[in-house]
């Protein structure tokens, strides 16, 4: 359930992708620098944030409902599994059905030991350019929790890859689309590619916001110009995507403020309505994510 303001749909409030990648800076458990920031955010109207951290993860409940105490902002939790790398054990070892249990009473009864509710499948992942079994299956349950709870589905695409292949699971296996949302479209780049997607139904995430390094915020912004000039306005999210200390602004990253701060601004010169950036950042997560538990 979400708040009236601004969200923030595709965030990691802790994380801990460091024993697969061999990397502490993918250990995101520095709480007061988090809280810090989130203050930050909270001053500029940011109310909501989607914690996409699941099962495999490093999903905290304590630390961000610490986060969430401490800078007003309200976290929504996640259940799901993510990308094959990142799998437990569970995956592998529960049927299908199993899983789908574990998601849909995470979202209606409560992620076990705490009181938390999920409020989103997600992020549920593929690799790049390909989609192995493991993550085939929890698709599969997603599908199925989803059915049943009306819960969104957040997903992630590997550098933009196997978006198409999603939308067209999820319409295999009768998902709602208008609760599907396709995550780091723009790290394609195709313009032509993110068009098709959101011509089938689906709801689509620019959350990549600031990794010039993968892709300049110019193409970013010229990509959205499009698609506000074809008329899809409704079914566009932003996000930064937080995944690692680093990212943080006293640690030389962009920091969680980068999209208000930076990336909006950029959208105005480009000559983006204030309609179509209220209905980013606002209307259209709102919409989706607004009335799971309420």
């Amino acid at each position: 359930m979400l708040v009236p303001g601004m969200v923030y749909s595709h965030e990691h409030v802790p994380i801990d992708l460091s024993e697969v990648k061999q990397n502490e800076d993918c250990h995101l458990d520095e709480l007061d620098l988090v809280v810090t920031e989130f203050k930050d955010l909270y001053s500029k109207g940011v109310r909501n944030v989607i914690d996409m951290t699941n099962r495999g993860m490093g999903r905290n409940i304590p630390y961000a409902e610490k986060v969430a105490k401490e800078s007003g902002i309200n976290i929504v939790q996640s259940t799901g599994y993510y990308q094959d790398a990142f799998l437990p054990v569970e995956v592998f070892r529960l049927s299908t059905f199993q899983l789908a249990k574990q998601m849909i009473d995470d979202i209606q009864v409560g992620i076990k030991g705490t009181k938390q509710k999920a409020g989103v499948i997600g992020e549920i992942a593929t690799s790049k350019n390909r989609w192995t079994m493991g993550e085939e299956k929890v698709f599969k349950a997603a599908a199925i929790a989803q059915n049943e709870t009306g819960c969104p589905i957040s997903t992630h695409t590997s550098i933009g890859t196997l978006g198409h292949e999603q939308v067209n699971f999820f319409q295999r296996e009768n998902v709602d689309l208008s609760k599907v949302v396709i995550g780091h479209v723009d790290l394609t780049g195709d313009i032509d590619y993110v068009l098709q997607m959101l011509k089938k139904g689906v709801n689509v995430e620019f959350d990549t916001i600031g990794k010039n390094n993968y892709m300049p915020d110019e193409i970013r912004a010229q990509m959205l110009q499009v698609i506000e000039k074809e008329g899809y306005e409704d079914s566009v999210l932003l996000s930064m995507d937080i995944t690692r200390k680093s990212h943080l602004k006293i640690n030389g990253g962009n920091g969680y403020s980068y999209l208000l701060d930076n990336f909006i601004p950029k959208l105005r010169e480009q000559g983006l309505s204030e309609e179509f950036i209220h209905k980013m950042l606002i209307d259209n997560p709102q919409r989706i994510f607004g009335d799971i538990h309420a």
